[in-house]
C-alpha cells in the first residue's frame, strides 16, 4: 500500500498503515534472530597461526655453534700443573679459549595451543665436530722445549641431544618462544704424553657421558602450509666432572694425571620444519610491504624488528705462512643479529629512536684477513654468545620550511608521517654515519644484497666508529626536491680498532659533509643520484712512514710497537664519489670510488686508501619473481706507499696483517641470488672470490660461499 492509498482511506487507512509498520519494527528483530539461528555467520578467522600438532624436521648451522672446555686443575704425580695458557699459576683452571664448531641433526616435536599461546615439547639429536686442544704444554714437566702448538690433551664432542619443553607466542605467521630441558652430550678426551728426555710415549683415553641443561629461544616463520624457517639460540651446560686419572706421563718429572673438565656451549641453529598435517594460514595483511603506513602501530608509535643469519665458508687456497690477522683456509663462520627498531613521535616534528641489537658470531677468522671483508653483518665485537648492545639511540628534529609535502610510511627508525619535502633535520645522539651518508638503493643494505664491504660502502672512508660500527654526535641535513646536503661532527675511537669512543669531542673528532644530486636520466625516464663525501678525522694514530723508519733504524724490535708508542692526534682525510642509476623499473647500476690520504693510521673501518667499486642489481619480473633479486659486483682495493711498507716490515692494520708483504691490489667479486619467500622473509646464496687477500699476492685466491636468512616486520 503506497500512500495516496493510506491518504484515501481516511483514518482507518492510516490505521492500518500504522499498525503494519509497529508489526514490522517488532517482528524485524525476531526475524533476524532466526535467520541468524539457521544461517549462524562464520567467525571471523584468527590472525595468527595455530601451530597445533607434531612436526618433523631439520636443523644446522657451520660455524654458529660455540663450545668452551673449563679445564682443570690438573695434576702430574701429585703436584698442581699450571694453567700455561692464562697464566695462573694456582693451577686452578685453563679455560680452553671458545671453539667454533658444525652442528646439524634432527628433532621432532608436539604443540598444542590456546588462542596465541602455545605450549609443546621437542627432542632433537645432533653431531658436532668440536675437535681441540684443551691443554697446553705445562712449565715444570719437561715439555718448555715443545712446540707452542703442541698439546698435551684434545677434546672430541660429537653428538648432542636434547628434550626441551616450548612456550611460545604465534602472531601472524610467525612463532616466538622460549625452551628449557635437559640436554646430554658424549666427549672423548685423548691425551699423549712424549718423554722429551729420550723415553717412549704414553697415550691415554677417557669417555665421558654427560647430563645437563638447556636454555633457549627462537622464532619461525611459515612460509606455505606446511613449511617453517627459523632461527633457534641455545645454551648448552653439561657442568663439571669428577676428577677421573687420565693416563701417567713418562720421564723422571712425569707420573699419573687426574684431571676435571666442564663444558658450555652456545649454538645458533637455522631450522626448516614440516608439519605433515597442514598448518592454516592467517589472510594476508592489506598493506603491499611489510613497512606500509598502515602497518603503523599508531601515528605516534613505530615497533618493527629485524633477524639476520649468515653462515658463510672458504674453501682451501694457497697459504705458505701465516700472521696474525691472515685468512685462514678450510673454515666456516656464522654471525646472527636481532634488531628491535622502537620510535616514538614526541610533537609534531621531534622523534626519539632506540635500538637495541643482540648479535652473535664471528666473521672468518675473527672478522680478519680480507682488507675488503666478505660478511657485513661481521663485526669487530664479535662474541660466542648473543651479546646486547645499545647500538642506536638519537633524537631526530625535523622544521618545515612549507611548500611541498610528502607522506613517509611507517618503518623502521621512521614513525608514519608527512613532512615538508624542503626542509632541516638534526640528529642527535647513538647511530651509525651510513645510516645517513653514503646510501645506495642497489648496494648499501649486507642483509638483503652485497655482504662484501668494499660494495655496500666507500672502504676509503674511514668514519668513526666502535667496534660494531656506531658513533656519538650530531648530523644535520637541509633537504630539497633536487639535492640534499648534509653534515656530521661525530666522535672517534681513542685509539685504532678500539671498542671506546674518545670523550674529547671538541679536540678528537670527525668530520663528514656530503652532497646528494638527484636527478631523471633523460631519455629513460628513470631516477638516479649522485653523492660527493668528503671527510677528515682526527685521532689518536700512528705515521707508517714515522714507525717504519724508528724500526729499520733498530730504536724498536717490532713496528708495531713502535706503532703504540708513538700514537698522538693525527688527521686523516679524504673523499668518496657514489653513483646509483635505473635503467629501467628492474634493473639498476651504481658505482663507488673513494681516496684517503694513507699517511696515518686508519682508526675505526679498514685497510684501504683507495677503492673502486660497481655492479648491477636486477630484479625477478622478468621469470616472474618480482620479489627476487640478482647481484653482481667488482671491487679493486689498494694501498698508499707508505701503508704498504709498514704491512712488509710486518705491521698489523685493523683487518689485516700477514706479517710480510708482496703487494697486489686486493679484488674481488661478487654474485648473489636474494629470493624473497614472502614479504617479510628472505634468503640468499651468495659467493665471492677475492684475489690476493690482505693485499699479497703469496695467498689466495680465495673462494667464499654463503647463505643469508633475513626476517623483518
Amino acid at each position: 500500500m503506497d500512500g495516496q492509498d493510506a491518504n484515501r482511506g481516511g483514518w482507518s487507512g492510516r490505521r492500518r498503515l500504522l499498525a503494519s509498520a509497529l508489526a514490522a519494527t517488532c517482528l524485524a528483530p525476531l526475524g533476524a534472530g532466526a535467520a541468524d539461528l539457521a544461517a549462524p555467520r562464520p567467525a571471523p578467522a584468527p590472525s595468527y597461526i595455530d601451530w597445533s600438532g607434531g612436526y618433523v624436521g631439520l636443523e644446522g648451522s657451520a660455524g654458529a655453534s660455540f663450545g668452551a672446555l673449563d679445564f682443570g686443575p690438573t695434576t702430574i704425580g701429585g703436584r698442581t700443573v699450571p694453567a700455561f695458557r692464562t697464566g695462573d699459576a694456582t693451577g686452578r683452571s685453563d679455560r680452553g679459549r671458545d671453539a667454533t664448531t658444525a652442528v646439524g641433526g634432527l628433532l621432532g616435536g608436539y604443540s598444542w595451543q590456546t588462542g596465541p599461546w602455545l605450549y609443546g615439547i621437542e627432542v632433537g639429536i645432533a653431531g658436532a665436530n668440536l675437535k681441540r686442544p684443551v691443554a697446553s704444554p705445562a712449565p715444570g714437566f719437561g715439555y718448555e722445549a715443545a712446540d707452542p702448538a703442541f698439546s698435551l690433551i684434545r677434546a672430541k664432542t660429537d653428538i648432542y641431544g636434547t628434550l626441551r619443553a616450548r612456550l611460545g607466542f604465534s602472531f601472524e605467521r610467525s612463532l616466538v618462544y622460549a625452551t628449557f630441558g635437559l640436554a646430554g652430550a658424549e666427549t672423548r678426551l685423548l691425551a699423549s704424553y712424549p718423554d722429551l728426555a729420550g723415553g717412549g710415549a704414553a697415550t691415554a683415553r677417557r669417555d665421558l657421558s654427560r647430563l645437563g641443561f638447556t636454555l633457549g629461544a627462537g622464532v619461525q616463520y611459515a612460509v606455505t602450509e606446511e613449511l617453517a624457517l627459523g632461527l633457534d639460540y641455545r645454551y648448552l651446560d653439561l657442568g663439571r666432572s669428577a676428577r677421573f686419572g687420565l693416563g701417567t706421563v713418562p720421564g723422571p718429572d712425569g707420573g699419573p694425571v687426574s684431571t676435571r673438565v666442564g663444558f658450555t656451549s652456545h649454538q645458533m641453529l637455522a631450522r626448516l620444519s614440516w608439519y605433515p598435517g597442514g598448518l592454516t594460514l592467517p589472510p594476508e595483511p592489506d598493506e603491499a610491504a611489510p613497512h606500509d603506513p598502515a602497518a603503523a602501530t599508531s601515528d605516534r608509535v613505530s615497533l618493527h624488528g629485524q633477524t639476520t643469519f649468515v653462515n658463510q665458508g672458504v674453501t682451501g687456497f694457497r697459504s705458505p705462512y701465516r700472521g696474525e690477522n691472515s685468512l685462514v683456509p678450510h673454515q666456516a663462520q656464522a654471525t646472527t643479529t636481532a634488531t628491535a627498531f622502537l620510535g616514538l613521535k614526541l610533537w609534531e616534528g621531534t622523534e626519539l629512536y632506540y635500538n637495541p641489537e643482540f648479535s652473535q658470531g664471528f666473521g672468518l677468522s675473527r672478522t680478519l684477513g680480507v682488507a675488503g671483508f666478505v660478511n657485513g653483518e661481521a663485526q669487530k665485537a664479535g662474541a660466542p654468545f648473543p651479546k646486547l648492545r645499545s647500538n642506536r639511540y638519537f633524537l631526530r628534529q625535523t622544521f618545515g620550511l612549507g611548500g611541498e609535502t610528502e607522506d613517509v610510511p611507517d618503518g623502521p627508525n621512521q614513525v608514519a608521517t608527512r613532512r615538508d619535502v624542503e626542509r632541516i633535520t638534526v640528529v642527535a645522539g647513538k647511530f651509525a654515519l651510513g645510516d645517513y651518508f653514503d646510501g645506495n638503493v642497489y648496494a648499501h643494505d649486507p642483509r638483503v644484497d652485497f655482504m662484501n664491504w668494499s660494495l655496500w660502502a666507500s672502504t676509503a672512508w674511514d668514519f668513526p666508529a666502535n667496534l660494531p660500527g656506531f658513533t656519538q654526535g650530531l648530523m644535520v641535513e637541509y633537504n630539497r626536491k633536487e639535492f640534499a646536503i648534509r653534515a656530521a661532527y661525530t666522535q672517534v675511537p681513542k685509539e685504532p680498532s678500539s671498542d671506546v669512543l674518545d670523550p674529547r669531542l671538541f679536540r678528537r673528532a670527525g668530520a663528514t659533509i656530503e652532497f646528494e644530486e638527484r636527478h631523471v636520466l633523460p631519455g629513460l625516464d628513470q631516477p638516479g643520484k649522485i653523492r660527493l663525501g668528503l671527510f677528515s678525522n682526527l685521532g689518536n694514530s700512528a705515521n707508517y712512514r714515522e714507525v717504519v723508519a724508528l724500526t729499520q733504524a733498530g730504536l724498536f724490535g717490532d713496528v708495531n710497537d713502535a706503532a703504540a708508542a708513538t700514537r698522538r692526534p693525527r688527521r686523516k682525510s679524504g673523499v668518496y664519489l657514489n653513483l646509483e642509476q635505473a635503467l629501467t623499473a628492474d634493473l639498476g647500476v651504481f658505482a663507488r670510488a673513494s681516496y684517503a690520504d694513507g699517511r696515518n693510521e686508519n682508526l675505526s673501518f679498514t685497510d684501504v686508501d683507495r677503492s673502486v667499486s660497481g655492479g648491477l642489481s636486477l630484479k625477478g619480473t622478468a621469470w616472474d619473481r618480482p620479489a627476487d633479486t640478482i647481484g653482481l659486483g667488482a671491487t679493486v682495493n689498494g694501498l698508499s706507499p707508505a701503508h704498504r711498507t709498514y704491512f712488509a716490515d710486518g705491521g698489523l692494520g685493523l683487518l689485516i696483517g700477514d706479517g710480510r708483504l708482496t703487494y697486489a691490489p686486493e679484488r674481488a667479486v661478487e654474485a648473489y641470488y636474494a629470493l624473497g619467500l614472502t614479504k617479510a622473509l628472505t634468503v640468499s646464496l651468495d659467493y665471492q672470490f677475492v684475489a690476493n687477500p690482505g693485499y699479497n699476492r703469496d695467498r689466495g685466491p680465495a673462494h667464499f660461499f654463503g647463505t643469508r636468512l633475513h626476517a623483518d616486520f
